[in-house]
């Protein structure tokens, strides 16, 4: 990144003078003796300087006018302000605008040198995140969404329409690995609060106790251990997204907590007497069907409806096979590159196994096993003997035996647990003419929370 130094001044001999000690220091300087001209470099993308020096005052009006008008379009420039008389006014102004420093003429060049080093360190550091969060963007973009399916092509689309809408709550439903936290993060990149904190925490992977103290904070002293004051992630979200991942496993008693910070934008820490104000918008995901957990008394039908604002459901990718063809490809040139492998060719073997597999594990199961195969490959061909896919299918048909009292279903490994509960509702599907309302009443489970898993499963039914 070069130095580059942009001086505005209308005193000719102070601006060479400038120019040349500048210069000698290893930076690429430019003039301006009239705001009319420093315009014309800045908006005319023939300049993008690290460093405004400028006099305050010029012939053709206040630089500080200039500033106020360029801002938003060269925010990563640091300016610093040279100027004859002390103003208080335009010190409060220059530093309201955002201004590094100011200093009273004539100064030593050594001082000078001081605040423009210091002003360059500081646009850099602004540059460095710009690009970061750039990176960031494209990274998490809605386009990076990879498939062409049906199903896919829609989620892209409401996507979109989302991002451009300030939501306050949704939740994001869907089994485990079909990419619940990626949704998260495009949502967040792509959404007006882009430039501020995305928090994440797993619900279900801390206790009762130690959930409430991350998401709230605490005061020092609040509990043993509690030496001093911690932010909690509410706080570290403020202006941004808080991310809560397995809100089903949340224990009921937080739930009325949580429940009252998104509706008063309000928390306390734990500890703690005033109450704090946030600004934040919830994603909540979930593996679990939310709506039997309500019906169950497992989770709150209050603080349901109020995540609820808008759903957005992962389609398991069992549901678009087809997107395969985009997904391997990029799946296999990532790990290359992590690798230092070069894996390019997938022989119709693999295509055939992977295509056949129904993959419970959905994208996260695809990406782990292209990954170990590459990882294991010799040349070019990815490895077929690797990718070690069973057939749950075929296990659940073969050792699942029916009778008239019941079924029996083997607990030797061979059948998944989302296997098991598929062949028990099919059957009591078959064996109730395919009536969703009598196989829930076979099963002792409501009508709505089998209706809810016949179409998680794709199973033919009678509604």
């Amino acid at each position: 990144m070069p130095n580059t130094l942009l001086i505005i001044e209308d005193e000719t001999l102070l601006a060479s003078e400038l120019a040349r000690y500048f210069g000698k220091g290893g930076w690429e300087v430019s003039i301006a003796h009239t705001l009319q001209q420093a315009e014309q470099y800045l908006c005319g993308q023939t300049l993008d300087p690290l460093v405004v020096l400028s006099d305050m005052n010029l012939p053709d009006g206040n630089a500080l006018d200039l500033l106020e008008k360029l801002k938003p379009e060269i925010g990563s420039s640091e300016w610093v302000f040279l100027t004859g008389y002390g103003s208080v006014t335009d010190s409060v102004r220059a530093v309201r605008l955002g201004a590094y420093d100011f200093i009273e003429k004539p100064c030593s060049l050594d001082r000078l040198n001081l605040l423009v080093e210091g002003a360059a360190r500081s646009a850099r550091a602004q540059r460095r995140l710009e690009q970061q969060t750039a990176t960031q963007n494209h990274q998490y973009g809605i386009d990076s969404l990879i498939g062409s399916s049906p199903a896919m092509s829609q989620l892209r689309a409401m996507l979109k329409q989302i991002a451009n809408v300030p939501f306050s709550s949704l939740i994001v439903s869907g089994e485990t690995g079909t990419g619940k936290g990626m949704i998260a993060r495009i949502l967040h990149y792509s959404g007006s609060r882009a430039a501020a904190p995305l928090v994440e925490i797993n619900c279900a992977a801390l206790p009762r106790e130690l959930l409430e103290a991350e998401l709230f904070g605490y005061e020092a002293g609040a509990f043993t251990g509690a030496k001093k004051r911690h932010r909690g992630l509410f706080e570290q979200a403020h202006t941004g997204t808080l991310f809560l991942d397995e809100i089903g496993e949340m224990d009921l008693d937080l739930q009325s907590k949580l429940l009252k910070a998104v509706e008063d934008l309000r928390i306390r820490r734990v500890g703690g007497e005033a109450e704090i104000s946030i600004d934040v918008q919830i994603i909540a995901a979930t593996n679990l069907d939310l709506v039997e957990k309500v019906a169950e008394g497992a989770f709150r039908r209050d603080l349901y409806h109020r995540l609820n604002v808008i759903n957005i459901r992962m389609p398991a990718l069992r549901e678009h096979k087809q997107d395969l063809e985009q997904l391997v490809p990029q799946f296999i040139a990532e790990c290359n590159r992590k690798s230092a492998k070069a894996v390019n060719h997938i022989p119709e073997q693999a295509w055939q196994a992977l295509k056949s597999y129904d993959w419970p594990g959905n994208i996260r199961e695809l990406h782990n096993v292209l990954e170990r195969c590459v990882l294991l490959s010799n040349d070019h061909n990815l490895p077929v003997e690797w990718l070690q896919l069973q057939a749950p299918q075929a296990a659940a048909t073969h050792n699942a035996k029916v009778n008239q009292e019941g079924v029996f279903i083997p607990l030797d490994g061979s059948i998944s647990l989302h296997e098991m509960e598929k062949f028990i509702i099919q059957e009591a599907l078959n064996r109730n003419d395919a009536n969703v309302t009598g196989a829930a009443r076979m099963l002792g489970t409501t009508r709505e929370t089998l209706r809810y898993r016949v179409q998680k499963y794709h199973l033919k039914c009678k509604f």
